[in-house]
């Protein structure tokens, strides 16, 4: 066999292997011998007509492309053992050239591409301080108030923002009223933007009893395209206005909030300091992995496959479906709701996919370098892990992730624990 490799594009390339000689004709000799077999010849029972008679009734060509077939897997066998390749992507075959003397074939796919690092040992990059102060305790305490305030009704006076509006309205295109914009007893909170921009700011200062004609334009990406950018009137009258009471602060607000099981202020402080500074040093610690990541991977060169980013594409929608379906909802009905179709939702999920693709390109070619090996027991130790967090049997853990998964998994995180504690303190 003579064996070449031809890179096309990005790592995308073609194997060529042409085969003559002995190879090639003993492969049309079986090729033969297996198309012989269903030769019908009249006075003859099948398969036992002389041969003479039965090449009569098969082409040349027949007996070449079953021979091509039947030797196409072991020419591409002995060419990725040649060329040390790795598909990624399922070869296809072609064939350049064919004749009883030799043939020519061509299987065309993707390899995993090659990486240049950049740097990743000894980053300079300093995880940030975390601390909470007096006022964003008190911003927390007054959101709790804000929950537990109670709506009074205004008997005088007029809207205001965060005053509650219990409104009816309807709205009108070119003087046709559309669906879905009719509404009674409808409670609007001024503020909380849940209507197009402009409605809740054009109630302002509206009172109880009082009608008003509000006209707007949808914004131009609004979901429903029969209303994107379109003029509207909506026809608006106010039933009554709530105004919010926050509640003192006491500590028998802290007893109602029973924050942590807390029963005075000075101890639902304290917890909302704790809890603060918590979220804050998971968040220091999250942009603190992110920057180390995206320090690494911008400064490595890799062209990512289209091919993987495709794979990774339709990954993280069946994962986007199955939380869906786990929540009680259809793809189309998120569709009707949102307006997105599953094109859109993939060409969004597709710019995502490229990166976490790169993310592991280079993290893989890091722990190539660095010759990481993971040991039978990380493998055992990492099955029970997720056997345990999960409370799945492990015999069904590993039908579900192969090891070959699980062991690349673990490289990757080898390669990001190596990096991370080089990063200098």
């Amino acid at each position: 066999m003579q064996i070449s490799w031809t890179i096309i594009e990005k790592s995308q390339g073609s194997l060529k292997v042409s085969v003559e000689g002995e190879l090639w004709t003993n492969a049309q000799t079986k090729a033969f011998n297996k198309l012989a077999k269903d030769v019908v010849v009249p006075g003859f029972r099948k398969g036992n007509a002389p041969k003479d008679m039965v090449r009569k009734q098969i082409s040349e060509q027949n007996i070449l492309l079953e021979a091509v077939e039947s030797l196409a897997q072991e020419a591409l066998n002995v060419g990725l053992k040649q060329e040390n390749l790795n598909p990624i992507s399922r070869p296809e075959l072609g064939i350049d050239a064919i004749t009883k003397e030799a043939v020519s074939m061509s299987f065309t796919f993707w390899v995993r591409p090659e990486v240049t690092l950049g740097e990743y040992k000894g980053l300079d990059i300093k995880k940030a301080k975390t601390k909470v102060t007096k006022k964003e305790v008190d911003a927390k305490i007054e959101e709790l108030r804000g929950q537990f305030a109670e709506l009074v009704l205004k008997e005088e006076g007029h809207i205001e923002h965060k005053d509650t509006a219990v409104i009816d309205f309807e709205g009108f295109k070119e003087g046709v009223a559309f669906e879905g914009g009719k509404g009674e007893n409808y409670a609007l909170e001024i503020g909380s933007n849940s209507f197009i921009p402009g409605f809740e700011e054009a109630l302002i200062g509206m009172k109880s009893g009082e009608e008003k004609d509000v006209a707007l334009k949808f914004p131009e990406n609004y979901q429903a395209e029969n209303l994107a950018g379109q003029d509207v009137v909506f026809k608006v009258k106010i039933n009554e206005i709530k105004a919010k009471h926050l509640p003192e602060l006491t500590d028998d607000f802290a007893k109602e909030v029973n924050h942590h099981d807390t029963k005075t202020l000075a101890d639902m402080r304290e917890h909302l300091e704790e809890d603060l500074q918590k979220e804050k040093e998971t968040k220091a610690e999250e942009d603190f992995n992110n920057a180390i990541l995206s320090a690494v991977v911008d400064g490595s060169s890799v062209d990512v496959p289209d091919v993987m980013v495709e794979e990774e594409t339709e990954t993280m929608v069946e994962d986007f479906k199955n939380r869906l379906q786990q929540q009680g909802f259809s793809m189309d009905q998120y569709a009707q709701i949102t307006g997105q179709t599953l094109d859109d939702l993939k060409a969004q999920m597709r710019v995502d996919a490229g990166g976490k693709v790169k993310v592991r390109l280079v993290l893989d070619a890091i722990a190539s370098k660095e010759a990481f090996e993971i040991k039978a027991e990380e493998v055992d130790a990492e099955y029970a892990k997720i056997a345990e967090t999960y409370s799945m049997d492990i015999e069904r853990v590993k039908s579900l992730a192969p090891i070959d998964t699980i062991t690349y998994d673990l490289r990757l995180r080898k390669a990001y624990d190596f990096i991370r504690e080089s990063v200098k303190q």
